[in-house]
């Protein structure tokens, strides 16, 4: 099967089993479990994905080296893996009749790493699990989410300067395109940390209200006996300490949009007040009986349950009906957790350029290391549920780069540790498969025979530990001796001793003496490195 790209040539569509006709066809294009990158050491890959079209049509999927094609959101030309420590045999996927996915290594040498423990020969997971979201790593390198049911859209809206490419985010920029022109109320609906906010000042940005002021306040931070105040204005004297005229939001947004977050907290007077504004347009200041036109656009956000404070009296039902002219709702990031390696990306990045240090995740620079951000890092971000959403990502991106200045990778840290174990411990008994092993799948604390690690993966934990054998050992789950045996029996691992004394003089020289840095070029341990310096006399 291929797909036609805009030059006219063709590129193949291994494992989608979809024409190009097919999916700019929504119709022709059902839900499908959906693969997408949420780390690739080619930063440009992180979001790429595949719908696995051939799943439900009885169709086996092989993930390898050079297939399938992985396809930038929106675009029609995609590319493989292309990771040199991906095996060029396939890992295989195939439907299970309940709607599951089996995965199977068949004699593909790559490790896979499924939802924190690795996989000996296969597993199989439920159509609920993959609609959860089954994290999967390839070779300590690559991490894939396995997640759907999805479908392509016939046509991508436009971003709006909202991270994401998730089905639940990209109904978020269809709304936001569909309502932003209309003049009507908007309610935006969703958990808290969801990213309302953002979603309201979209919808400001592409309206015809755009010139003027968009003003955001939290009903829930201001004291209940000063709101109408604070939203409406008040007169002198209109109350104690009242000294001079307050204008109130609505009249500093005129002609503009308000955002009216935490809605849900206005209270019953204020909500009278408002209903009034929405029907006639017109505002009371406090102490005054003159009425004062505003020419406002309200956008509204709450994660209350409006329905049911209507239902026991403690929010106004014409007021709620008036404030949904048009509802949006947010997924919350557990729902788009294929978002997270690109909200997550997004997050490092500007923190990053905020302490002066962009280079760290840019290629192009070079200071540039690929090994400062850890894919299992990455992976164990992707498999908790985030109950403060996108802004609880946002802020242990935060901690994450500050914790880790003048460090050579991007550490967690014992406030993100901490984070994390609490996250698990809240799933209760859906508690982390790190801690529960998963059918066909070895506990990530078992040891794993030598003969099931093949030379690629040897040789990309040791560039990832740094070629420390104690971490590397680690990371493999073998014991040092295995470890050793296997160094030795690989024809892609030199030793220490394997070196030329004029090799070592010429790299002190050209690193130096920086004894890491020898480390690195020469790709070696540290601590054998540095025994045979001192033999020599340079160290």
């Amino acid at each position: 099967m291929t797909q036609r790209r805009t030059d006219g040539s063709t590129v193949g569509l291994s494992g989608t089993g979809m024409s190009s006709e097919a999916l700019m066809d929504e119709r022709a294009f059902p839900p499908v479990p959906t693969l997408t990158i949420l780390y690739h050491p080619d930063l440009r890959r992180i979001g790429d994905l595949v719908p696995l079209a051939a799943i439900p049509l009885g169709r086996e999927v092989l993930v390898s080296r050079y297939q399938p094609d992985f396809v930038p959101p929106g675009q029609l030309v995609g590319e493989p893996l292309a990771d040199s420590y991906i095996s060029r045999r396939p890992v295989h996927l195939r439907g299970t009749p309940d709607n599951g996915v089996e995965i199977l290594l068949g004699e593909s040498r790559t490790g896979v790493v499924a939802q924190g423990t690795s996989l000996l020969q296969g597993c199989t997971f439920s159509a609920q699990e993959i609609e959860h979201g089954v994290v999967l790593e390839l070779a300590a390198r690559i991490v894939l989410l396995l997640h759907g049911p999805a479908s392509l859209p016939v046509r991508f809206p436009p971003r709006f300067g909202l991270i994401g490419e998730s089905s639940g985010l990209l109904r978020v920029r269809a709304d936001v395109q569909r309502v932003a022109d209309v003049e009507v109320p908007v309610l935006l609906r969703g958990e808290t940390g969801t990213g309302k906010e953002l979603v309201a000042r979209a919808i400001h940005e592409v309206s015809a209200r755009r010139q003027g002021s968009f003003l955001g306040v939290n009903l829930g931070a201001i004291p209940a006996n000063l709101s109408a105040s604070e939203l409406f204005g008040s007169i002198r004297g209109a109350f104690t300490g009242s000294v001079a005229h307050q204008e109130g939001y609505f009249r500093r947004a005129h002609g503009g949009t308000l955002f009216l977050d935490e809605i849900g907290e206005a209270p019953p007077e204020v909500q009278v007040m408002l209903l009034r504004a929405l029907d006639t347009g017109e505002i009371f200041p406090v102490g005054s009986q003159a009425p004062q036109r505003v020419d406002v656009r309200v956008i509204a956000a709450t994660d209350a349950d409006l329905e049911e404070r209507v239902r026991s009296g403690g929010f106004r039902g014409p007021l709620l009906h008036r404030l949904s002219g048009y509802e949006i709702w947010l997924p919350p990031l557990r729902e788009r957790r294929d978002d997270v390696g690109r909200l997550l990306l997004h997050f490092l990045r500007a923190e990053l350029a905020r302490l002066g240090e962009p280079w760290r995740l840019d290629p192009g620079d070079p200071a540039y290391d690929p090994l400062w951000l850890r894919p299992q890092l990455v992976a164990r971000l992707a498999r908790y549920d985030w109950p403060g959403n996108v802004r609880q990502l946002r802020n242990v991106a935060r901690q994450l780069v500050i914790g880790s200045r003048g460090l050579p990778v991007l550490e967690t840290g014992p406030q993100v540790e901490r984070l994390l174990r609490e996250l698990a411990d809240a799933a209760g008994d859906s508690r982390s498969v790190l801690e529960t092993p998963v059918a066909g799948v070895s506990a990530s604390r078992e040891w794993r025979k030598p003969s099931e690690i093949g030379e690629d993966e040897l040789l990309a934990a040791l560039r990832f530990n740094r070629w420390d054998l104690k971490a590397t050992s680690e990371t493999l789950r073998v014991s040092r001796t295995s470890l050793y045996a296997l160094i030795d029996a690989s024809s892609k691992v030199r030793t220490a001793t394997d070196l030329s004394s004029a090799e070592i003089v010429r790299c002190h020289g050209e690193c130096g003496g920086d004894l890491d840095a020898m480390v690195e070029r020469l790709e070696v341990s540290k601590r054998a490195l540095g025994r045979r310096l001192r033999e020599l006399g340079l160290a």
